[in-house]
């Protein structure tokens, strides 16, 4: 890294990227604590592994402002592991979880998250948006008046206060009155406190209980393939996002392997496996943090909030982190999407709206996030389907025909493609001009079998024109209709 990329990424932007990880750090604490207690592990497990993976993740991540840490998409596919075997084995499984991220990094498979449609990044960013506040209901729900009244009082602080001042984040003001009047005044309000116990010395080195054996892989390598997979699909994902929000670009290969760093060195200190987060990033980048050094922050005053104003922290309203949460929510959602909904193509909002409903319905951003790729690749593949053309051409006399293909030709474009030819025409000599078209897989070239095949068997001579390398390569390859026994195999093939 050279000393431009050094500056520019940690020190352009200091006193904005300190007071926005200083918001981070605060909010981070009750959400480690509940993912720790979703996945059935101590409270500390997850304040742990999230300042360990925000701070290693500040240092070789790929994303300058991205915040990672414990997750609950992480937490819930921890539950089973942490049931029938142990911490000890959930400590191995984040070990390996890192091992297949470095992976993935090197392999370069960041670079595939250009194939994921607009369409699904703008559901997976609703379906967010729509998780992160029903997660704050629970904080809503039979609970004093006096919590509502906290919520919004901080809501008015966060929106009001930035029409006349800037200086510092809205949201940190908020957070800092909150908590003093509820201490001055001593309300009788759901605390950071009642989350969980906060650790109060740092973590140590210790290799996993578990032993070195295939048993053992056998046991965590199915979690850490799930876990390496989902968290870095939330991950690039995320930094995509911020790419956009800051119009600044990502290096994602780089980003796969700093979270695989970060999910080694938190299984070495007794934390659980995390990931980008989506909510904390945007807290982040709300609050005005664009580099490293944001992310750096949040980590080292996470840990400085947990130990030394430990004491503090604990009796932090849960009704100001809920607002904040909240705020993060409405700005996270894309408003746009709704508005224009009736100007977009109906297939991209179908694959919005799946995306939002099965993200909503199971609280699972991959699955949402792979249902709308699904999806939008079976929209696409109609799409091109139906743009292959076919047109004839008659020789003076009758005894030639020439069809000119133009288009893509694949397993769902074939029965169009098929339904072109007339093989009940009596000619001498059929001719494919396929220069303007090309063939794709197996099922296009069983297509051009037996559309030579059928005019053979009715007496025409049949020649193939104009295909491309790689075409013909395929033709090579895999097409029957030059063998003797064309008719027979094509009952095969």
């Amino acid at each position: 890294m050279n000393i431009q990329v050094l500056k520019r990424e940690w020190f352009s932007n200091v006193r904005a990227d300190i007071l926005a990880g200083t918001v981070v750090a605060l909010a981070l604490i009750p959400e480690a604590i509940a993912f720790s207690i979703i996945a059935g592990v101590d409270p500390k497990i997850g304040l742990y592994a999230s300042f360990i993976i925000a701070m290693t993740t500040a240092i070789f991540g790929g994303r300058p402002g991205l915040i990672s840490a414990a997750t609950g998409a992480m937490a819930l596919l921890m539950i089973q592991l942490v049931k029938d075997h142990g911490l000890e084995y959930l400590l191995a499984a984040t070990l390996l979880t890192g091992v297949l991220q470095i992976l993935f990094g090197v392999l370069k498979l960041g670079r595939q998250m250009k194939y994921v449609p607009r369409a699904v990044m703008v559901g997976f960013v609703n379906a967010l948006a729509i998780l992160i506040f029903m997660a704050q209901l629970p904080q809503l729900t039979n609970v004093p008046v006096t919590v509502y009244v906290i919520t919004a009082l901080s809501l008015a602080i966060i929106y009001i206060l930035p029409r006349f001042t800037k200086a510092v984040p809205s949201s940190l003001v908020a957070i800092v009155v909150m908590t003093v009047a509820a201490i001055a005044l001593k309300l009788k309000v759901p605390t950071v406190g009642d989350m969980g116990e906060l650790p109060s010395a740092l973590p140590f080195f210790a290799l996993p209980k578990v032993p070195l054996n295939l048993e053992t892989l056998e046991i965590i390598f199915p979690y850490a393939l799930t876990l390496a997979i989902v968290g870095l699909l939330e991950s690039l994902l995320t930094a995509s996002l911020l790419d956009e929000l800051t119009d600044t670009p990502s290096d994602k290969n780089q980003e796969a392997k700093g979270q695989g760093i970060a999910n080694i060195i938190t299984g070495f200190f007794g934390g659980m496996a995390g990931c980008a987060m989506i909510g904390q990033s945007v807290i982040n980048i709300q609050s005005g943090g664009r580099g490293r050094l944001s992310t750096f922050v949040a980590g080292v005053f996470l840990l400085f909030f947990i130990l030394v104003l430990g004491t503090w922290v604990k009796q932090m309203p849960m009704a100001v982190l809920v607002a904040v949460m909240i705020m993060v929510s409405i700005g996270t959602f894309s408003w746009a999407s709704i508005k224009n909904i009736s100007r977009t193509p109906r297939s991209e909002t179908a694959v919005m709206i799946t995306t939002v409903l099965i993200t909503v319905l199971t609280h699972n951003l991959a699955l949402g996030v792979i249902a709308g790729i699904v999806m939008s690749t079976v929209f696409f593949s109609r799409k091109i389907a139906k743009l292959v053309f076919v047109d004839k051409t008659l020789s003076a006399d009758g005894s030639h025909r020439t069809y000119n293909v133009a288009g893509q030709i694949f397993f769902v474009s074939v029965h169009d493609f098929l339904e072109a030819f007339d093989f009940q025409e009596v000619v001498d000599r059929v001719t494919l001009d396929l220069r303007h078209a090309h063939l794709w897989d197996q099922g296009a070239v069983v297509a051009i079998d037996r559309v030579v095949i059928k005019f053979r068997r009715n007496g025409a001579e049949v020649d193939l024109i104009g295909l491309n390398e790689a075409s013909a390569t395929l033709i090579d390859r895999l097409a029957i209709h030059n063998s003797p026994d064309a008719v027979k195999e094509m009952s095969g093939h």
